[in-house]
């Protein structure tokens, strides 16, 4: 389902999204963070589904609005693209795609129904 943004790497646009929860992930140096998850991601301008879900990290912007299960946000994201999959060099497995995601949200805010 992503791939429909492979032709727009490196542009931010507009989209608007579905939270569902807060999560955990824990980072590259050992520390837990907060995550969030967002469903039904589209993209504002075409009006179409862009992905399923989406995590993003629990930043002091998603801090400032009052995210509750089911509340809508829009939001303006950069799209890029990134490595996905396992990868051990030492026994030669590469079982890595690439796959594209939204970064640095920005302009966060509800959606009033």
């Amino acid at each position: 389902m992503r791939k429909a943004l492979a032709t727009q790497i490196g542009e931010r646009r507009k989209f608007s999204a579905v939270f569902i929860r807060i999560g955990k992930k824990i980072s590259y140096k050992g520390y837990s963070e907060d995550t969030i998850l967002l469903k039904n991601v589209t993209d504002m301008e075409t009006h179409k589904v862009v992905t399923d879900h989406l995590w993003f990290t629990f930043s002091k912007a998603f801090e400032k609005i009052e995210l509750v299960e089911g509340v809508c946000i829009e939001f303006e994201a950069r799209i890029k693209e990134y490595r996905k999959g396992y990868v051990n060099n030492l026994y030669g497995i590469d079982k890595s795609a690439i796959d594209f995601k939204l970064s640095h949200p920005t302009k966060i805010k509800p959606i009033r129904t």
